[in-house]
Protein backbone atom coordinates (compact mmCIF):
# COMPACT_ATOMS: atom_id res chain seq x y z
CA UNK A 1 0.00 0.00 0.00
CA UNK A 2 1.78 3.28 -1.05
CA UNK A 3 1.74 6.38 1.78
CA UNK A 4 -0.51 8.08 -0.40
CA UNK A 5 -3.25 5.31 -0.03
CA UNK A 6 -2.38 4.19 3.15
CA UNK A 7 -3.04 8.31 4.37
CA UNK A 8 -6.26 8.57 2.64
CA UNK A 9 -7.16 4.71 3.63
CA UNK A 10 -6.50 5.63 7.55
CA UNK A 11 -9.34 9.26 7.48
CA UNK A 12 -11.88 6.53 6.87
CA UNK A 13 -11.75 5.16 10.34
CA UNK A 14 -11.21 1.58 9.38
CA UNK A 15 -11.96 0.64 12.83
CA UNK A 16 -14.93 2.79 13.47
CA UNK A 17 -15.88 1.81 10.20
CA UNK A 18 -15.71 -2.14 10.02
CA UNK A 19 -17.59 -2.01 13.17
CA UNK A 20 -20.21 -0.34 11.85
CA UNK A 21 -20.49 -2.50 8.43
CA UNK A 22 -20.28 -6.09 10.47
CA UNK A 23 -23.57 -4.55 12.42
CA UNK A 24 -25.09 -3.80 9.20
CA UNK A 25 -24.52 -7.21 7.45
CA UNK A 26 -25.87 -8.97 10.80
CA UNK A 27 -28.95 -7.13 10.35
CA UNK A 28 -29.62 -7.79 6.90
CA UNK A 29 -29.20 -11.26 7.25
CA UNK A 30 -31.84 -11.08 10.69
CA UNK A 31 -34.15 -10.00 8.45
CA UNK A 32 -33.38 -12.00 5.61
CA UNK A 33 -33.98 -15.17 7.50
CA UNK A 34 -32.19 -17.20 4.95
CA UNK A 35 -33.98 -15.52 1.50
CA UNK A 36 -30.73 -13.89 1.15
CA UNK A 37 -31.20 -11.35 -1.94
CA UNK A 38 -27.21 -11.46 -2.89
CA UNK A 39 -27.30 -7.66 -5.05
CA UNK A 40 -29.52 -5.57 -2.57
CA UNK A 41 -27.12 -7.16 -0.09
CA UNK A 42 -24.15 -6.13 -1.77
CA UNK A 43 -25.47 -2.88 -2.49
CA UNK A 44 -26.07 -2.26 1.03
CA UNK A 45 -22.88 -3.19 2.39
CA UNK A 46 -20.62 -0.87 -0.52
CA UNK A 47 -23.10 1.60 0.00
CA UNK A 48 -22.99 2.04 3.50
CA UNK A 49 -19.25 1.67 4.13
CA UNK A 50 -18.76 4.47 1.58
CA UNK A 51 -21.33 6.71 3.62
CA UNK A 52 -19.72 5.56 6.85
CA UNK A 53 -16.71 6.41 5.28
CA UNK A 54 -17.45 9.88 4.20
CA UNK A 55 -18.76 10.98 7.60
CA UNK A 56 -15.29 9.46 9.09
CA UNK A 57 -13.24 11.99 6.40
CA UNK A 58 -15.63 14.85 6.84
CA UNK A 59 -15.23 14.32 11.41
CA UNK A 60 -11.45 13.93 10.47
CA UNK A 61 -11.90 17.35 8.89
CA UNK A 62 -13.45 18.89 11.93
CA UNK A 63 -11.84 17.22 14.71
CA UNK A 64 -8.33 18.48 13.95
CA UNK A 65 -7.83 20.78 16.56
CA UNK A 66 -9.52 17.98 19.24
CA UNK A 67 -7.33 15.47 17.86
CA UNK A 68 -3.98 17.59 18.28
CA UNK A 69 -4.52 17.59 22.30
CA UNK A 70 -5.36 13.49 22.74
CA UNK A 71 -2.41 10.67 22.53
CA UNK A 72 -4.77 8.44 20.59
CA UNK A 73 -5.62 11.01 17.75
CA UNK A 74 -2.35 13.16 17.65
CA UNK A 75 -0.76 11.39 14.91
CA UNK A 76 -4.00 11.19 12.41
CA UNK A 77 -3.06 12.58 8.58
CA UNK A 78 -5.26 14.96 9.28
CA UNK A 79 -3.28 16.45 12.24
CA UNK A 80 0.13 15.87 10.87
CA UNK A 81 -0.08 17.49 8.14
CA UNK A 82 -0.40 14.86 5.14
CA UNK A 83 -3.98 15.66 3.79
CA UNK A 84 -4.93 19.38 3.18
CA UNK A 85 -8.15 20.28 4.37
CA UNK A 86 -9.52 20.68 1.07
CA UNK A 87 -8.52 17.25 0.16
CA UNK A 88 -10.73 15.73 2.78
CA UNK A 89 -13.73 17.41 2.19
CA UNK A 90 -13.92 16.41 -1.28
CA UNK A 91 -12.80 12.81 -0.66
CA UNK A 92 -15.52 12.70 1.84
CA UNK A 93 -18.21 14.61 -0.23
CA UNK A 94 -17.45 11.87 -3.22
CA UNK A 95 -17.45 9.16 -0.87
CA UNK A 96 -20.61 9.99 0.34
CA UNK A 97 -22.02 10.87 -2.99
CA UNK A 98 -21.28 7.64 -4.30
CA UNK A 99 -22.39 5.47 -1.54
CA UNK A 100 -25.81 7.18 -1.39
CA UNK A 101 -26.24 6.58 -4.96
CA UNK A 102 -25.61 3.13 -4.89
CA UNK A 103 -28.44 2.89 -1.79
CA UNK A 104 -30.92 4.58 -4.11
CA UNK A 105 -29.97 2.56 -6.90
CA UNK A 106 -30.28 -1.06 -5.71
CA UNK A 107 -31.72 -1.07 -2.06
CA UNK A 108 -34.46 0.95 -0.83
CA UNK A 109 -35.68 4.40 0.65
CA UNK A 110 -35.92 3.43 3.80
CA UNK A 111 -32.24 2.46 3.58
CA UNK A 112 -31.73 6.01 1.85
CA UNK A 113 -33.12 7.70 4.88
CA UNK A 114 -31.55 5.76 7.49
CA UNK A 115 -28.10 6.17 5.76
CA UNK A 116 -28.78 10.35 5.39
CA UNK A 117 -30.14 10.56 8.82
CA UNK A 118 -26.95 8.57 10.12
CA UNK A 119 -24.43 10.84 8.28
CA UNK A 120 -26.05 14.14 9.08
CA UNK A 121 -26.09 12.66 13.06
CA UNK A 122 -22.88 11.95 13.22
CA UNK A 123 -21.01 14.75 10.97
CA UNK A 124 -23.27 17.23 12.51
CA UNK A 125 -25.18 16.95 14.95
CA UNK A 126 -22.88 14.97 16.63
CA UNK A 127 -19.13 15.88 15.59
CA UNK A 128 -19.63 19.13 14.89
CA UNK A 129 -22.51 20.10 18.26
CA UNK A 130 -23.34 18.09 20.34
CA UNK A 131 -19.35 16.52 21.09
CA UNK A 132 -17.98 19.61 21.81
CA UNK A 133 -21.10 21.55 23.93
CA UNK A 134 -22.91 18.54 26.16
CA UNK A 135 -22.49 15.55 28.31
CA UNK A 136 -24.91 14.52 26.09
CA UNK A 137 -23.02 14.24 22.83
CA UNK A 138 -22.77 10.27 23.81
CA UNK A 139 -26.68 9.71 23.25
CA UNK A 140 -26.16 11.49 19.93
CA UNK A 141 -23.28 9.51 18.86
CA UNK A 142 -24.75 6.76 19.70
CA UNK A 143 -28.20 7.10 17.70
CA UNK A 144 -25.68 8.07 14.53
CA UNK A 145 -24.32 4.20 15.64
CA UNK A 146 -27.01 2.59 16.18
CA UNK A 147 -28.41 3.43 12.46
CA UNK A 148 -26.11 0.63 10.22
CA UNK A 149 -27.90 -2.17 11.50
CA UNK A 150 -31.07 -0.70 11.19
CA UNK A 151 -30.12 0.16 7.74
CA UNK A 152 -28.95 -3.19 7.06
CA UNK A 153 -32.34 -4.66 8.42
CA UNK A 154 -34.59 -2.72 6.25
CA UNK A 155 -32.68 -3.55 3.00
CA UNK A 156 -33.83 -6.92 3.71
CA UNK A 157 -37.30 -6.41 5.16
CA UNK A 158 -38.33 -2.60 3.90
CA UNK A 159 -39.94 -1.46 6.90
CA UNK A 160 -40.17 -0.29 10.33
CA UNK A 161 -41.05 -3.28 12.64
CA UNK A 162 -40.40 -4.23 16.25
CA UNK A 163 -37.47 -6.13 14.94
CA UNK A 164 -35.72 -2.82 13.33
CA UNK A 165 -36.36 -1.22 16.52
CA UNK A 166 -35.17 -3.91 18.56
CA UNK A 167 -31.47 -4.04 16.63
CA UNK A 168 -31.37 -0.44 16.83
CA UNK A 169 -32.14 -0.08 20.76
CA UNK A 170 -29.33 -3.06 21.06
CA UNK A 171 -26.47 -1.09 19.35
CA UNK A 172 -27.62 2.11 20.95
CA UNK A 173 -27.55 1.03 24.18
CA UNK A 174 -23.85 -1.24 23.55
CA UNK A 175 -22.32 2.26 22.91
CA UNK A 176 -22.93 3.98 26.35
CA UNK A 177 -20.88 0.88 28.54
CA UNK A 178 -18.21 1.27 25.26
CA UNK A 179 -17.57 4.74 25.01
CA UNK A 180 -17.96 5.36 28.45
CA UNK A 181 -15.54 3.00 30.02
CA UNK A 182 -12.80 4.70 26.71
CA UNK A 183 -13.55 7.95 28.60
CA UNK A 184 -12.51 6.54 31.88
CA UNK A 185 -9.35 5.44 31.28
CA UNK A 186 -8.60 8.07 29.24
CA UNK A 187 -10.71 10.65 30.90
CA UNK A 188 -7.18 12.87 30.95
CA UNK A 189 -7.18 13.55 27.04
CA UNK A 190 -10.72 14.28 27.00
CA UNK A 191 -10.17 16.93 29.99
CA UNK A 192 -7.44 18.35 28.03
CA UNK A 193 -9.31 18.52 24.86
CA UNK A 194 -11.93 20.33 26.74
CA UNK A 195 -14.75 17.38 25.36
CA UNK A 196 -17.54 17.48 27.92
CA UNK A 197 -17.69 13.38 28.33
CA UNK A 198 -19.28 11.98 31.65
CA UNK A 199 -16.03 11.27 33.52
CA UNK A 200 -14.91 14.75 32.71
CA UNK A 201 -18.12 16.49 34.36
CA UNK A 202 -19.52 14.41 36.78
CA UNK A 203 -17.05 11.80 37.88
CA UNK A 204 -15.83 8.48 37.58
CA UNK A 205 -18.44 7.12 39.69
CA UNK A 206 -21.46 8.36 38.38
CA UNK A 207 -20.45 7.11 35.24
CA UNK A 208 -19.92 3.56 36.48
CA UNK A 209 -23.06 3.79 37.82
CA UNK A 210 -24.58 4.51 34.39
CA UNK A 211 -22.60 2.40 32.85
CA UNK A 212 -24.24 -0.79 34.69
CA UNK A 213 -27.87 0.88 33.67
CA UNK A 214 -27.10 0.82 30.34
CA UNK A 215 -25.48 -2.65 29.99
CA UNK A 216 -28.12 -4.05 31.29
CA UNK A 217 -30.38 -2.36 29.33
CA UNK A 218 -28.20 -3.54 26.44
CA UNK A 219 -28.55 -7.11 27.47
CA UNK A 220 -32.52 -6.97 27.87
CA UNK A 221 -32.63 -5.69 24.52
CA UNK A 222 -30.82 -8.36 22.75
CA UNK A 223 -32.90 -11.06 24.86
CA UNK A 224 -35.94 -9.17 23.47
CA UNK A 225 -34.68 -10.68 20.16
CA UNK A 226 -36.16 -13.89 21.02
CA UNK A 227 -38.80 -13.20 23.08
CA UNK A 228 -40.03 -11.45 19.81
CA UNK A 229 -39.66 -14.56 17.64
CA UNK A 230 -36.72 -13.02 15.90
CA UNK A 231 -34.06 -15.60 17.02
CA UNK A 232 -34.18 -18.81 18.19
CA UNK A 233 -33.61 -20.14 21.99
CA UNK A 234 -29.90 -20.87 21.12
CA UNK A 235 -29.33 -17.16 19.99
CA UNK A 236 -31.14 -15.99 23.25
CA UNK A 237 -29.51 -18.56 26.11
CA UNK A 238 -26.18 -17.58 24.50
CA UNK A 239 -26.97 -13.81 25.33
CA UNK A 240 -28.59 -14.88 28.36
CA UNK A 241 -25.12 -16.31 30.02
CA UNK A 242 -22.86 -13.65 27.90
CA UNK A 243 -25.13 -10.98 29.32
CA UNK A 244 -24.69 -12.51 32.85
CA UNK A 245 -21.09 -12.26 32.57
CA UNK A 246 -21.09 -8.65 31.40
CA UNK A 247 -23.01 -7.76 33.92
CA UNK A 248 -21.06 -9.02 36.44
CA UNK A 249 -18.55 -7.07 35.28
CA UNK A 250 -20.15 -4.06 35.22
CA UNK A 251 -20.98 -4.68 38.77
CA UNK A 252 -17.26 -5.15 40.10
CA UNK A 253 -16.91 -1.52 38.96
CA UNK A 254 -19.32 -0.50 41.36
CA UNK A 255 -16.85 -1.11 44.38
CA UNK A 256 -13.18 -1.13 42.38
CA UNK A 257 -10.58 0.98 43.74
CA UNK A 258 -9.13 0.58 40.21
CA UNK A 259 -11.65 2.54 37.50
CA UNK A 260 -8.96 2.76 34.47
CA UNK A 261 -8.01 -1.35 34.61
CA UNK A 262 -11.57 -2.30 35.03
CA UNK A 263 -12.99 0.24 32.52
CA UNK A 264 -10.22 -1.30 29.80
CA UNK A 265 -11.73 -4.45 30.08
CA UNK A 266 -15.18 -3.64 29.96
CA UNK A 267 -14.23 -1.63 26.92
CA UNK A 268 -12.53 -5.30 25.53
CA UNK A 269 -15.77 -7.41 26.59
CA UNK A 270 -17.66 -4.89 24.94
CA UNK A 271 -15.70 -5.28 21.24
CA UNK A 272 -15.75 -9.41 22.01
CA UNK A 273 -19.82 -9.40 22.72
CA UNK A 274 -20.46 -6.78 19.86
CA UNK A 275 -18.40 -9.31 17.56
CA UNK A 276 -20.78 -12.32 18.77
CA UNK A 277 -23.85 -11.11 18.78
CA UNK A 278 -23.46 -9.57 15.31
CA UNK A 279 -22.30 -13.02 14.65
CA UNK A 280 -25.26 -15.10 15.47
CA UNK A 281 -27.59 -12.31 14.16
CA UNK A 282 -26.23 -13.45 10.62
CA UNK A 283 -26.36 -17.46 11.38
CA UNK A 284 -29.83 -16.93 13.65
CA UNK A 285 -31.93 -18.57 10.79
CA UNK A 286 -29.37 -21.34 11.07
CA UNK A 287 -30.12 -22.25 14.84
CA UNK A 288 -33.06 -23.55 16.88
Amino acid sequence: MSDKIKVYYQLTKPGVLFGNVLTAGAGYFLAARGDIDWLVFAAMIVGTTLVIAAACVINNYLDQDIDAKMERTKKRPSVVGLVSGAAMVSYGAILGLVGMGILYAWTNMLVVAIGLIGFVTYVWLYGALSKRLSIHGTLVGSVSGALPIAGGYAAASGSVDAGLVICFLILFFWQFPEFYSIAIYRRAEYAKANIPVMPVVVGIKPTITQIYVYTLLYVLSTLALTLYGYTGWVFGAVMLVVGFAWMRLASEGLGTNEPEKWARRMFKFSMYDLLLVSLLMTFSHLLP
